[in-house]
């Protein structure tokens, strides 16, 4: 264990700044301000300028620290990234950020899309292909703000009956008949409720924490058609391909809408950009023909006084026949709804059991807590509760907590890893505990000692082993 000593966090938490360039200089996304201001253009230009410095030097510019302010930077060439942050979280917090800003520019353009077109052109304007993703972009960088599950390189699942989530994915293996199906994948409240795959395909958590970044974007979100068919990059299983997603919103009592094809491709079905005179380029050809399919009948809406829960189906697929991934889904929506497995979820989440407080576990003191199960690479967490319910406290305990992990991990170049850490600061004590079952991140009242901190850990690790099997997904069935 290291040190007990008084840690003062950041006392305000301005918007972090965000940059992606082109290693000629162009603009290509940015996180506040306008682009036509002499400011923006002038950071732009010092950005550039500091990394091609470097790089001139046959050396990788990682980060400028200038008091409280840290500028970050990371180089996926032919696109340079930097962040302007002034939290006070380690270097290792923000350049995990501007990683996941490089994978979800690769999921809309390829890295091989990307290598030909600034082989082709160095000076290529890649803001015309990533005009219509920005809304993605954005809406990562705020659920990397208070996502847990991206910043510990894992899943959050819903917690739900372990008998309920069983019935739910023996009816999404798909069947014989449908070729070249990656994975079938189950969402609600943003969370995974479950997924098969096949044998020989495993999904990385961050090519999921895409996808579901991209799925819940309003152009597929808000659509009036029933489903999409997006052409998608999956940058962890293969960066250099796309696949297919069909994806749709269910309701309990709407499973029963039938499907068809619009008479034309529709904007709101696809959310890539298709590249124009590097169209050559882009998805496969199943990829680039997005279409987003209407609802031609309907059954009785959910009664008003009901908020109505969606839970989303995602099929992911290579070059899978369109019409057999449709049909297999439709039968799936079906099933779902038929077996009262749509409805029981629905059920589950809006009487609160997806969820749980810190109280449930009756542990003096214990304030807020993040467990993470290393073999199932998950984690669980109860609701953030006062003192934690403000968002700036929310930021600033989820900051002492991404100490803890670069601490224990040495992500920022420290010498040796920690199997245990305890920071005390004026309104709390937080403590962090690895061991090869799992990682731990508690807050306590600032009066408790380490012994009890200590004792509070094994006692949450007692309360998960029991709940494990509604917390975490497990023995997912495979095809």
């Amino acid at each position: 264990m290291e040190g007990d000593d008084l840690h003062i966090p950041a006392d305000a938490y301005p918007p972090r700044q965000y940059f992606v360039l082109t290693d000629a200089g162009k603009p290509v996304f940015i996180s506040q301000a306008d682009e036509e201001s002499e400011a923006f253009t002038s950071m732009m230009g010092l950005m550039q300028a500091l990394v091609s410095v470097f790089i001139d030097d046959r050396d990788k510019i990682r980060c400028i620290n200038a008091g409280k302010m840290r500028i970050t930077f990371l180089l996926r060439p032919p696109l340079y990234y930097a962040c302007v942050s002034s939290w006070g979280e380690p270097e290792s917090v923000t350049r995990f950020h501007l990683e996941y800003l490089h994978l979800q520019i690769v999921s809309v353009v390829s890295a091989e899309q990307l290598r030909r077109m600034f082989e082709r052109r160095g000076n290529f304007d890649l803001r015309r292909l990533l005009g219509g993703a920005e809304p993605f972009m954005h809406s990562l960088l705020n659920r990397l703000e208070f996502d847990l599950a991206m910043s510990t390189s894992s899943l959050n699942c819903l917690r739900l009956d372990p008998s309920l989530r069983k019935s739910v994915a023996d009816i999404l293996v798909p069947t014989s008949k449908i070729k070249d199906v990656l994975y079938m994948i189950l969402i609600a409240q943003g969370r995974v409720i479950t997924l098969v795959r096949p044998k020989k395909h495993s999904i990385h958590p961050s090519d999921i924490h895409i996808l579901v970044n991209t799925i819940h974007a309003p152009s597929i979100l808000n659509s009036s058609a029933s489903a999409s068919w997006l052409p998608i990059c999956l940058p962890k299983f293969n960066a250099s391909a796309f696949v297919n997603a069909y994806v749709t919103f269910m309701r309990p009592g709407t499973a029963s809408d039938s499907v068809a094809p619009s008479p034309s491709p529709s904007a709101s079905g696809s959310v890539h950009a298709n590249g124009e005179d590097d169209a050559q380029s882009g998805p496969p050809e199943s990829g680039n023909d997005a279409r987003s399919l209407e609802r031609v009948s309907s059954t009785a809406p959910p009664t008003p006084s009901v908020v109505p829960v969606e839970v989303g189906l995602v099929c992911v697929s290579g070059q899978a026949d369109f019409e057999a991934v449709r049909s297999w889904c439709t039968t799936v929506t079906e099933r779902l709804e038929k077996d009262g497995l749509l409805k029981a979820m629905a059920e589950s989440i809006r009487n609160g059991k997806t969820t749980y407080l810190v109280s449930d576990l009756s542990i003096p003191g214990l304030r807020h807590f993040v467990y993470k199960s290393r073999p199932n690479v998950q984690i669980t967490l109860p609701e953030f509760e006062d003192p934690y319910d403000d968002d700036n406290e929310k930021r600033r305990l989820i900051t002492l907590y991404q100490i803890l992990h670069d601490n224990i991990h040495a992500k920022s170049g420290q010498e040796s890893q920690l199997k245990m850490q305890y920071i005390r600061t004026e309104r709390e004590s937080v403590m962090g505990w690895i061991t090869q079952p799992f990682e731990l991140y508690l807050a306590l009242s600032p009066l408790i000692p380490k012994s009890a901190a200590i004792n509070a850990a094994n006692a949450i690790a007692r309360w998960v082993g029991k709940e494990e099997k509604r917390l975490f997904l497990r023995d997912a069935p495979v095809f």
